[in-house]
């Protein structure tokens, strides 16, 4: 494993051991040539996928982008993060379950918005404005109006 601080390839483990839901194993390492001490994450991952973006470019899945984009999200927001793992984790075996190996960047976008919904809906809101390219005050209004109509119709969705 390649240290993030001096880029040297000679690290050591100093200690694993699987994380609270049992869906990875934490690994403390070490790097032998400046010192510095790291986190590693090991998931099993099914297969690999492609994410179709909307331009039709076709890309590498990348946990971390959909990590950073949920950070972003829930940002100053009282969400406990292993909760926002739990719900990360999830959104990864969705899509490798769906059986194909291409995936589009719209199923990746539903089915955060479908977790955040559950999770907090300030950060949903934040999400949406970004996924569904809100370009004014309107199109959070009538977003809102959406939800506020969704939540009369099945309140206990949330």
């Amino acid at each position: 494993m390649r240290c993030p601080y001096c880029g040297n390839d000679d690290t050591q483990v100093k200690d694993s051991r699987p994380t609270e839901d049992s869906g990875a194993i934490r690994r403390r390492r070490v790097c032998n040539a400046c010192g510095g001490r790291f986190t590693t994450f090991e998931r099993v991952q099914l297969r690999e996928l492609t994410v179709v973006k909307k331009t039709g470019r076709k890309v590498p899945f990348d946990r971390e982008k959909l990590t950073r984009s949920v950070s972003t999200a829930t940002r100053k927001r009282a969400v406990d993060p292993e909760r926002v793992e739990r719900m990360i984790s999830g959104i990864v075996r969705q899509l490798e379950s769906l059986g194909d190996v291409e995936i589009t960047s719209d199923q990746i976008g539903e089915f955060v918005m479908e977790g955040l919904k559950g999770l907090d809906d300030v950060a949903f809101v934040r999400f949406a404005s970004v996924y569904k390219n809100f370009a004014s005050a309107d199109d959070f209004r009538s977003f809102l109006a959406e939800l506020a109509q969704d939540d009369a119709i099945s309140p206990d969705e949330y």
